[in-house]
């Protein structure tokens, strides 16, 4: 178990115990009370040795203000709960300085989650003790050493956007502004400006890693960070990836989503028992070999397709997911994952997960076409709110009595208007960036049994990208028996960890 080894003490945003700094632009003196950083840190042991200090609250976000054309200052905006993490000087490298150490600035997804998933389910040094599909722990659950944190090989620091975890927007102010693809972006952006600035980090390598939306954040984020501050990172951590929302998006016309899910549909048969004797890889490859020639082409065919052209098609599909072919039919080749999700297991009265496709649970509306009750989430969200409650009171020293937003609807509608009548798509920055900066990497993640971000539509993108051979050489793709939280399963964990730390490591 970590070691507090001190109290904890009020600190300034850079770590330093007692200092609180006034923010540039800030008035003196002002009717209403200033709005300050509240960051507390704490010193830590791991049983393993490694020692770290925590710092954790939240930063005052700050935007220019002008009126009438006049400078009217720095006006808060919003409060921003993070984490950061970095290891005490052990070593003659510690000592000379931090700027050899890398950086890891991580986030979740959703929109509207906080970093939890990340914080304490993969990166940091404490992970919840939740168990894995057929082996949960109970309530009231847990918190362990992480045996394999990130922060062996790089300091951490996890942000929570606007309505996430503590974060929100300052008395008076509108949330609403804040949940959209660009203000979200660059008030993200601005967070790792701050940290790196005030931590005098701007010559240590910069890793952005993201989960879910929080992949196509990474990218824009990049993207922001070079374009606007001139910062360029070293390397984007794409878990789970969604790149492009139109190769997700089940729509009238739009029939890519029906075949880049294929593949995973058949891997989440295969995990339920309906392929027996049959290697997991097998499977899938005939998938996706089916998805991309046939099934697509019939999908681009409609009532083109002759009989027994449609009939090959059903019995393959059939053969594949396993799903009736009465099913298929009638659903005119065309599906999406609540209706999979439905589908699969209908006999034995039971839907599958989308987060996670290995999970199941009673079906409480048998006839229902549809089911929108994820098993996965149901699962594992009691586990990660549990922990990440007492965590940040028992052991990171932070006081709020706010609820600690773990996954949230408050930020809905999301707006998209910067892409009103295109796809979502942030590909373009991507392949800027590799173009701009040749010492670019790019780690990627996927789990077979992923319903929400499928395996095969990060491939479909990655394939698409006007880039280099070298610059898709600096791609590294990592697979797991898993789903979109793959560390969930402990193997898992480890080789993703192992990966992400040969990630990190210094050229």
């Amino acid at each position: 178990m970590a070691e507090n080894t001190d109290n904890a003490a009020t600190t300034g945003p850079d770590g330093s115990a007692g200092v609180q700094a006034p923010s540039a632009g800030t008035p003196a003196s002002s009717a209403t009370p200033a709005v300050t950083d509240d960051f507390t840190s704490r010193k830590h042991a791991l049983a393993s040795g490694l020692r770290y200090t925590s710092t954790a609250g939240r930063l005052v976000l700050r935007q220019e203000a002008t009126e009438d054309g006049k400078a009217q200052g720095f006006k808060p905006k919003a409060e921003i709960f993070m984490v950061s993490y970095v290891r005490d000087q052990e070593t003659e490298a510690d000592a000379a300085g931090p700027s050899s150490r890398p950086v890891v600035f991580a986030f979740n997804g959703g929109p509207g989650s906080s970093s939890v998933w990340l914080h304490i389910g993969l990166l940091g040094p404490r992970r919840v003790d939740s168990g894995d599909v057929g082996a949960l722990t109970p309530a009231p659950f847990g918190l362990v050493d992480n045996a394999n944190t990130i922060l062996e090989h790089a300091d951490l620091v996890l942000i929570d956007p606007v309505n996430t975890g503590f974060s929100r927007v300052v008395d008076g102010g509108t949330a609403d502004e804040f949940h959209a693809f660009v203000e979200d972006r660059d008030l993200v952006a601005e967070v790792v400006r701050l940290w790196t600035t005030r931590n005098n980090r701007w010559l240590s390598p910069k890793y952005l890693v993201g989960e879910s939306y929080g992949t196509l954040r990474a990218v824009a984020v990049a993207a922001r960070l070079f374009d606007a501050y001139g910062l360029a990172v070293n390397g984007l951590g794409l878990i789970s990836t969604v790149l492009n929302l139109s190769t997700l998006d089940f729509q009238p016309g739009n029939d890519t989503p029906y075949a880049l899910h294929l593949p995973t549909y058949a891997a989440i048969a295969h995990f339920h028992g309906r392929h027996p004797g049959r290697e997991l890889e097998d499977v899938v490859a005939e998938a996706e070999d089916f998805a991309g020639r046939e099934y697509g082409w019939a999908l681009t065919q409609g009532a083109r397709l002759s009989a027994s052209e449609l009939d090959g098609v059903v019995l393959k599909l059939a053969e594949l997911t396993t799903l009736g072919e009465d099913f298929i039919r009638q659903s005119n080749l065309r599906w999406d994952y609540s209706e999979f999700s439905a589908e699969l297991l209908r006999a034995e009265g039971l839907t599958v997960g989308r987060i996670d496709g290995r999970f199941t649970q009673r079906h409480l509306r048998g006839q229902a076409s549809v089911n929108w009750d994820d098993p996965s989430m149901n699962a594992i969200t009691g586990p990660y709110a549990a922990a990440i409650n007492h965590y940040v009171r028992a052991e990171l020293g932070y006081e709020n009595d706010l609820p600690y937003e773990v996954l949230t609807g408050r930020v809905q509608p999301w707006s998209y208007k910067t892409f009103e009548g295109a796809p979502v798509d942030v590909t373009g920055d991507l392949e800027r960036l590799l173009n701009y900066n040749p010492a670019l990497r790019v780690h990627v993640d996927y789990g077979y049994h992923d319903g929400a971000t499928p395996h095969f539509a990060a491939e479909y993108v990655w394939a698409h990208l006007n880039i280099s051979d070298e610059a898709r050489a600096r791609f590294t793709h990592h697979y797991h028996r898993a789903g979109h939280m793959m560390y969930l399963n402990e193997q898992c964990r480890e080789d993703q960890l192992a990966a992400l730390a040969e990630f990190v490591a210094p050229r």
